[in-house]
């Protein structure tokens, strides 16, 4: 790791990672998504008067975006990870732009733990941290029921025995 990879990831930490469940969810929704786009393209190309070449170029995009959003998926996923401090909780994401957060728990307000259709079927969960300045606002997708209610638990415990709005 140079020097630029430890501000955004610091090696003398413990980097808790997200289950791999994430990326299937996330490729799913890709691949409706990528079908949708499919069908839309066959509907032009047999519907509409334009140059055949048109609907192909459609295709090939379609097909192209579709495999590198597939693999970028898979790096996203992996470019997540948060380690739990005495006095806050960093949080660490991105590929291209590289993010990290740091949330003072004497600042959080509230912790919710939130799960749609498609993540409770693949066992997974979200842990949104609200904080009093949004720009430390964080999310952690991608984590087992199990993890994320302990984790709600010990921040929502942490917050408030610093004196936080939870």
């Amino acid at each position: 790791m140079d020097a630029i990879d430890d501000t955004f990831r610091p090696e003398t930490e413990h980097w808790v990672r997200l289950s791999e469940k994430l990326v299937t969810v996330r490729r799913l929704t890709q691949g409706v998504v990528s079908l949708v786009l499919l069908v839309i393209v066959v509907v032009i190309w047999l519907a509409a008067p334009i140059p055949a070449w048109i609907p192909v170029l459609l295709l090939v995009l379609l097909i192209a975006g579709s495999v590198w959003s597939w693999w970028l998926i898979g790096r996203r996923v992996r470019s997540y990870g948060y380690v739990e401090r005495s006095e806050d909780l960093l949080v660490t994401s991105g590929i291209l732009f590289r993010r990290l957060v740091v949330v003072p728990y004497g600042r959080l307000q509230l912790v919710d733990v939130v799960a749609g259709p498609l993540d409770r079927a693949f066992g997974i969960a979200t842990v949104r941290l609200h904080t009093a300045a949004a720009t430390t606002d964080a999310t952690i997708p991608g984590l087992t029921p199990e993890k994320a209610s302990g984790l709600r638990d010990r921040l929502a415990a942490a917050g408030e025995s610093r004196g936080a709005g939870i």
